[in-house]
């Protein structure tokens, strides 16, 4: 399962830290996840604080 960052995401860069194979990235933009690189591990989304990280679609 791919997950994605809603509009709910405030930044804080903990997805980032989290995700074991570094498919998360955090700019001004706001946080991405390459669905290429995730291997649907949900650690992103147990560790997000504002709850913005679901499964894709």
């Amino acid at each position: 399962m791919v997950y994605v960052v809603s509009q709910g995401c405030t930044l804080c860069g903990m997805c980032e830290t989290e995700c074991p194979v570094g498919a998360i990235r955090v700019g001004k933009g706001g946080a991405k996840i390459d669905p290429d690189k995730c291997i649907g591990c949900g650690s992103c989304a147990d560790n997000c604080a504002s709850e913005a990280i679901v499964p894709a679609p």
